[in-house]
């Protein structure tokens, strides 16, 4: 008889044997655990109380130490422009070149009446040599030559202004002008930095004014960059600001190529001392947006949930959810639930 032909409940009874071995196939493999009757070992510490100084977190800016609007001092239509927005450029580099020609008319008109002042001046002298012409008429042509020498000055001064040059070795971090630009005195052209040189820069208030001094070392946080820095106060405002009852202070920053200004920053400063409860960070169990402390109660562990604060040299604040002086679990810790026996490790 063929399969087909065979009835159904034979043929089920066919297929079973097969369909048990993938069952059993599917099936999770047993986990190996530690039997829940076996106490758990753990390495214990107490909670300790100590008085530590309050750290105050401030909001700030890093900013260039060094930076410049760079505009023109004369009127003129940009010629040429030499850089371009990030461009990296040395002191006294080329920036923007100006057409001006009638600063060139006047710097020309002024060449030429300086030379006929000077040749006035020698021929009288010669004459006065030759009692031809009287002292009074020397000191005039005197006079009259000085006066051309600082117009001549005053036109190749003017004439420098046409070309503008960067004050100082830097990076260009704004560009407000193009070729054929009208460029007029007091018109932002671009805004230079020197990048090489970072500070931070934010408000302290005035309660805490009296506990920062210069040269003092304090926490800078740049979440941006991921860095966490000291940095030196540089500068502390002499006056509070009586609108937000706040000085302001510079921090120098060390040099590091992941840095930018503009980027926001924490800085903390110490505050008055107060107490804190203290753990160790290993004691505390990340579950989700709780934290999970184990407390050890003669063979017990207990789950507390706890609220953390700042951490210091591997030691992590507890605001709230544990007293001074208890036990807690700094291992094995993520083995263990409330209730569970434990062994203290000596």
């Amino acid at each position: 008889m063929t399969p087909a032909a065979l009835p159904r409940t034979v043929r089920s009874r066919r297929y079973l044997p097969v369909l048990l071995f993938v069952l059993v196939g599917l099936l999770p493999l047993p986990l190996t655990a530690t039997p829940a009757d076996e106490p758990v070992t753990v390495p214990v510490a107490r909670v300790e109380a100590r008085e530590i100084p309050s750290l105050v977190e401030l909001t700030g800016t890093v900013q260039a130490a060094e930076r410049a609007a760079i505009s023109a001092k004369i009127s003129g239509v940009v010629s040429r422009v030499a850089v371009s927005l990030g461009s990296t450029v040395a002191a006294g580099e080329v920036l923007v070149v100006l057409e001006a020609g009638e600063i060139t008319a006047r710097l020309r008109q002024a060449e030429a009446q300086l030379a006929q002042a000077k040749r006035h001046l020698e021929r009288d002298r010669g004459l006065l040599a030759k009692n031809a012409a009287t002292p009074e008429t020397v000191r005039t042509r005197a006079d009259q030559f000085a006066i051309a020498q600082a117009a001549h000055q005053e036109a190749r001064s003017m004439l420098a202004y046409t070309t503008i040059t960067a004050p100082f070795a830097g990076v260009i971090t704004a560009k407000r002008v193009n070729a054929g630009d009208l460029a007029t005195p007091g018109t932002v052209l671009f805004e230079m930095e020197d990048n090489r040189r970072l500070q931070v820069r934010t408000a302290l208030p005035e309660s805490l004014i009296a506990r920062v001094r210069m040269g003092d070392q304090l926490s800078v946080q740049i979440p941006a960059a991921g860095v966490e820095v000291a940095a030196a106060v540089a500068e502390i405002g002499p006056a509070a600001d009586p609108g937000s009852r706040s000085a302001a202070i510079t921090l120098d920053l060390p040099q590091r190529a992941d840095l930018r200004s503009g980027q926001f920053a924490r800085v903390r400063v110490p505050g008055a001392a107060a107490m804190a409860l203290l753990v160790p960070e290993s004691a505390v169990v990340p579950s989700g947006q709780m934290d999970r402390v184990f407390v050890i109660e003669g063979d017990t562990a207990r789950l507390r949930l706890v609220r953390t604060g700042l951490r210091r040299d591997g030691l992590l604040e507890i605001l709230a959810g544990l007293d001074p002086g208890e036990t807690v679990a700094t291992g094995n810790n993520r083995l263990l639930e409330s209730g569970r026996r434990v062994r203290v490790q000596p």
